[in-house]
């Protein structure tokens, strides 16, 4: 039986990633770029993205509710159907 190598042990979750610190890239001697995991970074992602339907909900709870016949909302976005 042929032993998995690094990255099939990877994508097959039995190995557990250590978070490394970001990286900060200088030029000119002045921060220029971060280098950070990708697990990081998918995450701050993710973080980012709840933070902006959070806002969009408070957005719309400030606004009556208005109700509607279902067959009403489809004539206006499925005019087709």
């Amino acid at each position: 039986m042929k032993a998995k190598t690094k990255g099939e042990k990877l994508r097959s979750g039995k190995v557990k990633l250590s978070r490394t610190k970001p990286q900060i890239v200088l030029k000119d001697g002045q921060p220029n770029a971060v280098i950070l995991d990708i697990n990081e970074y998918q995450e701050m992602l993710e973080r980012l993205e709840d933070k902006e339907d959070i806002k969009m909900l408070q957005k719309m709870r400030q606004k009556p509710l208005k109700f509607r016949k279902l067959d009403e909302f489809l004539a206006e976005h499925a005019p087709d159907v």
